[in-house]
């Protein structure tokens, strides 16, 4: 399986790394249901969204994602186990 990168700013990352950070968003939008029904393996499909299908599931599984600082392949990364979740991010 291959791991989910997701490129966030150097402010964002230095506070998830610091643990300040518990929780990063991302828009519900095509580009972001189409990298995580693959990550997810979840059956190809235009009949249902992704949020049909991950409330179909009971849970989740705690996964590895790779967040960098950046879109380079050398800027600065690290990796998390993280859980997923749909809800309302928070603006600030």
């Amino acid at each position: 399986m291959k791991m989910l990168t997701l490129p966030i700013k150097k402010k964002w990352f230095d506070m998830i790394l610091s643990g300040k950070k518990k929780e990063e968003y991302r828009e519900i939008k095509p580009y972001y249901i189409t990298r995580f029904v693959k990550w997810l393996g979840f059956p190809k499909t235009e009949e249902k969204t992704v949020l049909e299908l991950m409330r179909e599931k009971e849970s989740i599984k705690p996964r590895e994602i790779a967040f960098r600082n950046g879109y380079s392949a050398d800027s600065p990364s690290f990796i998390a186990k993280c859980t997923i979740k749909i809800g309302m991010g928070r603006e600030e």
